[in-house]
Parts: structure tokens; sequence; C-alpha cells
């Protein structure tokens, strides 16, 4: 069996109760094969990056524990993201019932077709990071990056803390 690895996800939603949405969607997480939840953020809203002409988007980020490689892990929350009305149409950081972006897998740089990881924007999203400090802490290594609480905040989208 595969040694445990960190794997952190971004969780962010802004069509069909998007609150509702993040919610199933950390329990979820916890019903994934050998993975454990082991810390999540409180719910942020953020104004959207993508077309100004939709919902805010509700985020949050999630820690895991997992035994599964990423590819598997990557098509689960894809699952996850289908079973809750997903769908990708091709547009761009259009809205969405739900989005799951695999962000770090313990410390692997992984650059495939279907998954890059460090996730691309992670670096320079508030509403990444903000959630993400809050799930896993500062002293989080970011490969090619440093630490967690050494990347700055620039709070482009104004996040407001939405629940505990």
């Amino acid at each position: 069996m595969a040694a445990t690895v960190i794997a952190c996800v971004g969780l962010g939603s802004n069509l069909a109760d998007p609150v509702a949405q993040v919610r199933r969607a950390f329990a979820a997480l916890q019903r994934l094969p050998d993975t454990r939840l082991r810390s999540r953020s409180a719910l942020y809203r953020s104004a959207p990056m993508g077309p100004a002409d939709q919902p805010d988007y509700v985020n949050a980020a999630a820690v895991l524990e997992t035994r599964l490689e990423p590819l598997p892990l990557l098509d689960a929350l894809q699952a996850i993201e289908q079973a809750q009305g997903r769908v990708r149409d091709g547009v761009r950081w259009g809205p969405r019932t739900l989005d799951l972006d695999l962000l770090l897998y313990g410390e692997r740089i992984i650059e495939e077709v279907r998954l890059t990881v460090p996730h691309p924007g992670l670096a320079e999203r508030d509403f990444v990071l903000i959630p993400l400090r809050e799930a896993a802490g500062p002293d989080l290594p970011i490969p090619g990056h440093g630490r967690l609480g050494d990347l700055p905040v620039r709070a482009f989208h104004g996040l407001e803390r939405i629940d505990g």
C-alpha cells in the first residue's frame, strides 16, 4: 500500500446554493477511500475571478491525508464535482456548482496533461491562500515557493468570511 501523503484541495462554488455545495463537498471528501479529512477552513465569499456577470463564489480549503496516488485522487475529486452537478463546458473561470482543485500533493511537483501541482494559481490567489493557511497553517511547504506563510496575500478579491 502507498505511503500516506498530505494533499490540499481548494473548493469553490457559485451556483445552486454554493454554501451547501461546499459543505456537501467536505462530507464527500471525508468518504474518499484511503483518505482522511485532516482539517478544513471556514467558508469565504469572493468576487468571481472570471467573467463579472456571474454570482460571487464561496471558497474553502481542505487538507487530506491520503494513500491515493495523484491521478486517482484527481479522478475522485472530479467524480465529486460531477455528482454535485458540475458541467465542464469549456468556459474558463465561468460559473459552476463545484470546483475541486488539487492544490498540493505532498512536496511533489507534477506536470502532466491532466494535472499540474502545485496548482498554477495557488501563489497569486487570496481566495486560495487565506483558506489554505487557515486549514494547513503557515509552515506548509509549497514546492517552488517556500512556506505558505511567506506568500503574500494580495487582497485581490476582498474575501469575506461567512462561517466558522
